[in-house]
């Protein structure tokens, strides 16, 4: 495992690097700070360093700025281990189905994501708009879209309550006993009159996916067009552009949930595989509260056995929920400040001593304060500054990039609108 470097630290006119590397980066690394203040920067050239090693590395991205400049920055001998998901690109949808799993326990563990997905987009408070019984009919309905050897997706859930034909096409195949008694006892047994309350209230978060033409030719398709576990095991370059100025905001979130639910499954299976053999894998995630759900706390304490080093930023505390932010704090190996608001140098001036709060109040921009992890400790807080980014080059592969993923990986529009047609019919 290479070093890279993070920055430089100037102290009385001497100039050294700041290297990470070594399994201390299997220990994750965090970075706070306001927009604008740099953090992206020191990503992406981290992220550039890492594909320069041929390390593979997976770079989320909710501006899309970061792709653009890595892509123009990918040298030859890596153009084919590119991966490109740019679901603006309408002409040539790639698949993401959050409900294809290639085991049980993969299935049962992206239906639990399923579940807390839901939760993260329409009941982030746990204030009962997404409850036990949704919970209930999601969790079971889930189940048996995904039944038979054809599969289902996420959109095809709302026809299984008003198809009685696909419903008992799809029972044919379920083997889980509890499942079936949910559609010939419960459902069965529901009034009409109070089956077609509930289902208006479930149907209801759905809506914004099958009536989205962009979200539905994604989710809708039954087939990956990404292989994670491919992609990880063999080092491929994935770059996720969510750019929420081009598919909006909700769209970006929920296809950020549904990638990284399926990339930490994933990196679960390879708890199956020998130590020795898990090759390290690096993950970059601007902005990362919008993509965590409530088992991501425990993705992050347990993901270095599996290989996976994590980088994360966002710009305050405030974001994050309480138990990511204690797994945060109690978890990260290296952990990086930028400028802040008065609220977060406070908290961080516990962490950063001897710094104190108006110095993380008054740094300049991509200027930092880090604690290093170095061969397994925690070094003392120290000032830094990030490098600035390589020019986009004149000659760069990018076109060629975009065009080959589109051939690979995504599928005509209109193949894939004509597909998902025959299975909401």
């Amino acid at each position: 495992m290479a070093n890279i470097t993070i920055g430089k630290n100037l102290y009385r006119g001497r100039e050294t690097p700041i290297s990470f590397g070594g399994a201390d980066r299997l220990r994750h690394m965090y970075m706070i700070g306001k927009t604008g203040v740099g953090k992206s920067t020191v990503f992406q050239n981290m992220c550039l360093q890492d594909i320069l090693n041929s390390s593979g590395v997976c770079f989320i991205d909710p501006h899309g700025e970061s792709i653009d400049w890595l892509l123009s920055q990918i040298p030859a001998n890596r153009l084919e281990d590119v991966v490109l998901f740019d679901p603006s690109d309408a002409e040539f949808p790639m698949g993401l189905n959050l409900l294809s799993g290639k085991d049980e326990q993969e299935k049962d563990f992206l239906v639990s994501e399923c579940i807390q997905i839901f939760y993260k987009m329409f009941d982030p408070q746990r204030t009962g708009i997404i409850g036990p019984q949704f919970e209930h009919w999601l969790r079971n309905a889930a189940l048996t879209v995904m039944a038979g050897s054809e599969g289902g997706s996420l959109v095809e859930i709302p026809k299984l309550f008003v198809d009685k034909q696909f419903e008992l096409h799809k029972r044919k195949h379920l083997k889980d006993p509890i499942v079936l008694e949910f559609w010939t006892k419960q459902m069965a047994k529901t009034a009409e009159f109070h089956r077609s309350e509930m289902l208006n209230y479930f149907s209801s978060k759905f809506g914004h996916f099958l009536n989205n033409e962009l979200m539905r030719n994604i989710l809708g398709q039954r087939t990956n067009s990404l292989d994670f576990d491919y992609i990880i095991e063999h080092e491929k370059i994935l770059l996720i552009n969510l750019s929420k100025g081009k598919i909006g905001e909700t769209n970006a979130q929920m296809l950020g949930l549904v990638i990284m639910s399926k990339l930490q499954a994933a990196i679960m299976k390879r708890a199956r595989q020998s130590e020795l053999s898990r090759t390290p894998f690096y993950l970059y995630v601007d902005e990362f509260q919008n993509l965590v759900t409530d088992t991501f706390a425990s993705l992050l304490s347990e993901s270095r056995k599996y290989g996976l080093g994590m980088h994360l930023t966002n710009q305050y505390f405030a974001q994050l929920p309480d138990e990511v932010r204690d797994a945060i704090l109690g978890n990260v190996g290296t952990m990086a400040a930028f400028a802040t608001g008065v609220e977060d140098a406070e908290i961080l001036a516990k962490e950063f001593a001897p710094f104190v709060k108006d110095d993380f109040i008054n740094l300049e921009r991509y200027n930092f304060y880090i604690k290093l992890m170095v061969n397994g400790k925690t070094s003392e807080a120290f000032s830094g500054m990030s490098l600035a980014p390589a020019k986009i080059k004149d000659k760069n592969f990018a076109r060629e990039i975009v065009m080959v993923n589109e051939l690979a990986y995504g599928q005509p529009k209109l193949l894939v609108e004509e597909r998902i047609k025959q299975a909401l019919r």
